[in-house]
């Protein structure tokens, strides 16, 4: 029901229901809890102003048309008072981790900076996300500026929620990305003394369930949290059950004492797509054991029934996209994520795994729909089109496996259905005229799909044809490349011929 609201220098107004919500601005709403946090916040019912120092960054997030866009800078005092009038709940997700060796300045001016505008445009409460406290002097420079941050925003005259988590479960995690790697890519693993540090990981979805749920702590309440899922383990121990999740054979781990961090990193760097700017200071605080010291977070937003969620449960649902096999683009950007657990379009492309592409495509002298009933024909007695020899051997070799090898065949010669086998394929999805996508059931080390489409461009017919390929293990890795040689035979060849039979098809029906 819309109000009535006093203005200053008694005029009086109407304020309608949406204006009556609570204001909410995110920072930081490009990185990987903002871009997952403004969702959760407009679902709960609150407004969302992002305000970010290029929000044309933001036009690729799902979420992008409801919430207002304001560029600031947070070191800019004017700018971030203006993006932060009339807002009653600021959300700080700045750092500059990854930016150099000055990230800790640049951390404690941008807050300091931040924390005087919310003063100044009486903002209610401050909530930002830091790194879990392990105590002592000696601590890394990555969790001394989280916990420097975090007092400054405590020591201002706005009320604060400082969260502090030590690693964060979901895909696009920084942190978990680096466990993905690791164990995904190392059978034998190398390592460090800090694989023994204990450590209390948490699931993204608990936290995006408390940074929600501090929007509506009391006035009086201006301290810091430590949060974490239920398990604490070393990080040996998770990726050792990471393993065991993934499907992968058991991971030996060999630790170390001569792998210092800034070594570590550098091995860390070698082995995974994660930027050694970001691993570097990562790695140098898994040296510290980070375990919470309190649950008081509790008292005001209390555990869910089912109780927090645990470090597999939250493995799973981080590997969830991958096994659900959409693969549209590729997999962590296929499509509107529908749980915070979900890679977003906007992640690194580091994020998510590691995906192998084969893209090709040809102009076709044919019609969309000649080259569609080419497309939807294909397997069976008509064949895949290329290299029928390399077919057969694979066939051969994956029924020698165990597998199901190519003598299912297809149920209809003209027509396929979401969910029928074509071989040693399984159909995943029909667009009709526009696109076939077909998973892999052979046995392989790892998850394949093979897309072929096709699409009208200015007048001309295009062919588009993709194999994807999102290997399990090392054992995967080597797959791939082992067998990219013979992409540009196999492959190159169905493109070519498919377009060939296209042509002969359009001809055909010309002469019908």
């Amino acid at each position: 029901m819309p109000c009535i609201a006093r203005c200053p220098g008694g005029q009086t107004r109407t304020v309608t229901d949406d204006e009556s919500r609570p204001h909410c601005l995110v920072t930081g709403a490009t990185g990987y809890i903002g871009g997952r946090l403004v969702p959760e916040l407009l679902d709960a019912g609150f407004r969302v102003r992002c305000m970010s120092r290029s929000p044309e960054r933001l036009r690729d997030y799902p979420w992008a048309a409801r919430v207002e866009q304001v560029r600031a800078d947070a070191t800019d005092q004017e700018a971030a008072r203006r993006a932060l009038d009339g807002i009653d709940v600021a959300y700080y997700l700045i750092h500059s981790l990854g930016s150099g060796r000055s990230f800790e300045e640049a951390d404690r001016r941008a807050a300091r900076t931040f924390a005087a505008a919310a003063v100044a445009a009486s903002v209610r409460r401050v909530v930002y996300l830091g790194g879990l406290d392990p105590g002592g002097d000696d601590l890394s420079p990555h969790l001394r500026s989280r916990g420097e941050v975090g007092q400054i925003l405590l020591d201002a005259r706005v009320p604060a929620a400082v969260l502090r988590a030590a690693v964060i479960l979901g895909s696009g995690s920084a942190s978990f990305e680096m466990l993905r790697y690791l164990t995904e890519r190392l059978p034998v693993m190398v390592t460090p003394r800090w694989v023994h540090s204990r450590i209390q990981p948490i699931a993204i979805r608990d936290v995006l369930r408390y940074l929600v749920g501090c929007a509506s702590l009391p006035a009086d309440v201006n301290r810091s949290f430590d949060i974490g899922g239920p398990d604490v383990l070393t990080y040996a121990d998770m990726m050792r059950r990471y393993a065991v999740i993934a499907g992968l054979p058991r991971r030996i781990i060999l630790p170390v004492p001569l792998l210092t961090p800034r070594l570590s990193s550098l091995w860390v760097g070698l082995v995974t797509p994660v930027p050694s700017s970001l691993a570097r200071p990562l790695v140098e605080s898994l040296r510290h054991e980070v375990v919470c010291r309190e649950h008081d977070i509790a008292d005001y937003v209390p555990d869910p029934p089912e109780g927090l969620i645990g470090f597999e449960r939250a493995v799973e649902l981080a590997l969830q996209r991958v096994r659900e096999a959409n693969v549209s683009t590729r997999w962590s950007s296929a499509a509107i994520p529908g749980a915070p657990s979900d890679p977003l379009p906007t992640d690194p492309d580091w994020a998510g795994g590691s995906l192998y592409s084969d893209d090709r495509e040809q102009t076709v002298q044919a019609s969309p729909h000649a080259v569609w009933r080419v497309i939807e024909g294909i397997g069976g007695q008509r064949g895949w089109y290329s290299f029928p020899l390399a077919w057969s051997v694979r066939g051969l070799i994956d029924r020698l496996l165990g597998g199901v090898g190519l003598r299912r065949g297809r149920r209809d010669p003209d027509r396929l259905f979401v969910g029928e086998s074509l071989d040693f394929w399984r159909v995943e999805e029909v667009q009709p005229g526009r696109l076939l996508r077909l998973r892999a059931e052979m046995r392989l080390p790892g998850l394949a799909w093979l897309e072929l489409g096709v699409r009208s461009d200015g007048g001309r017919t295009i062919y588009t044809q993709r194999a994807l390929f999102h290997p399990q293990g090392l054992l995967g890795h080597v797959y791939w490349w082992a067998i990219s040689p013979f992409h540009r035979m196999v492959f190159g060849g169905m493109k070519r011929n498919i377009a060939r039979a296209a042509e002969a098809e359009s001809r055909r029906g010309d002469v019908g």
